[in-house]
């Protein structure tokens, strides 16, 4: 992404899964049987993230949709629970114990949130019980000692690094960083003052925005005086909306970077213009563009669920539950939670399309490194 390409962008600029009879919403139901096995999750289905957790659902709905028509995993069909936190850690353990204790799930997957995983991992690590694709990029959360916890996206160090690479070689100066008041933002935080540092630019500001959004006028107005070339969003969900609506309402024509998390696909009809030149890193191909094998896969898979305009968030999803596929596909027909684990961290190499994923075979297991930078355009689409 080229500097002339992101600013003239910006100076321009100045979507409960229906239909899938194997999703079920807090409902108990048994982890294995010879006809299914059941996934569970916890993530938000409600307050600020519940855009990326009914986009999470969808995603792994339809995948295990498509893989059950195909006939399931040794001819068993997938199913998923998900129960709703609310983006609240504590509901999210409350979730995690009652999937456990009531032997409603065989293993766990795309569980949402930063501080909510942070919560559950000890949890999940000492019941034995294999994770996959936990929604988060946190460092904090890859240690060494877990054996059960399966990382397939980059981490938002990786992100970090690779977005102030491209601001050092756009010649963007003073970078004002603003972040969600919790363990997320929190981190991400801490990640980009070390970046920019190394990369010898400046930190004009570094605000912190209420887990509500209730403070985004105020932290606009610090923004506003530290009179920043580009602001860094360490946010996601509604409260990005809201701060880049009134970010752009203010300073048209300022330069936004920020992570993979930070616009949701369900908040892109909300943003609609504020969309146009908005620089996003991506853990994941362009979940729009169907010149890609996975994304026409995926988009098929989308189709057959009944949802249509699919973004990157179902997108994390579906690739989550093609690894949890595989996995159990590995693991063979008497699987065991212990013999699924063995299976994940042996996985060296697995294709979706394009993609190349594989457990380095070590803890911590991380699929992908992968990171892009795209610029939007004002229908929520890459430009650049």
């Amino acid at each position: 992404m080229k500097r002339r390409m992101f600013l003239s962008s910006v100076a321009g600029g100045a979507a409960a899964v229906a239909g899938g009879g194997w999703v079920q919403v807090a409902r108990a139901a048994e982890d294995i049987s010879t006809s299914h096995i059941t996934m569970g999750s916890t993530a938000a289905l409600t307050g600020i993230l519940a855009g990326a957790g009914r986009d999470q659902q969808a995603g792994i709905t339809a995948a295990f949709q498509a893989i059950n028509k195909a006939g399931g995993i040794h001819g068993r069909e997938l199913r998923l629970v998900m129960k709703d936190d609310g983006y609240v850690p504590a509901r999210s353990v409350e979730n995690v114990k009652q999937m456990l204790d009531g032997n409603a799930v065989f293993a766990l997957m795309s569980c949402i949130g930063t501080p909510n995983n942070a919560a559950i991992i000890p949890i999940i690590e000492q019941a034995g019980v294999p994770y996959v694709g936990p929604i988060t990029g946190a460092s904090s959360l890859r240690q060494p000692g877990q054996r059960n916890v399966f990382h397939v996206r980059a981490s938002y160090t990786d992100e970090v690094t690779r977005v102030s690479q491209q601001l050092v070689a756009m010649g963007l100066q003073d970078i004002a960083v603003v972040y969600l008041d919790n363990g997320f933002g929190k981190e991400v935080a801490k990640d980009a003052e070390a970046a920019i540092k190394a990369a010898q630019r400046k930190s004009v500001a570094s605000v912190a925005v209420a887990v509500d959004g209730k403070n985004v006028t105020q932290v606009v107005d610090q923004v506003q005086a530290a009179k920043p070339t580009v602001v860094f969003l360490g946010t996601t969900g509604t409260v990005s909306t809201a701060l880049i609506l009134e970010l752009r309402n203010r300073m048209p024509g300022l330069p936004i970077v920020g992570l993979s998390v930070s616009v949701i696909s369900s908040e892109l009809a909300k943003l609609g213009p504020a969309l146009q030149g908005l620089a996003m890193s991506q853990v994941f191909p362009d979940a729009t563009s169907e010149r890609l094998e996975s994304v026409r896969n995926f988009h098929a898979a989308m189709r057959a669920a009944g949802k249509e305009n699919p973004g990157n968030t179902a997108f994390e999803g579906y690739v989550n539950a093609m690894v949890v596929a595989e996995g159990l596909r590995r693991a063979g027909r008497d699987v065991t939670r212990d013999k699924l684990r063995q299976a994940l961290a042996g996985m060296k190499q697995l294709s979706i399309g394009e993609m190349n994923l594989g457990f380095a075979g070590a803890a911590p297991y991380v699929a992908s490194k992968y990171v892009s930078l795209a610029v939007l355009g004002a229908n929520g689409r890459r430009t650049g």
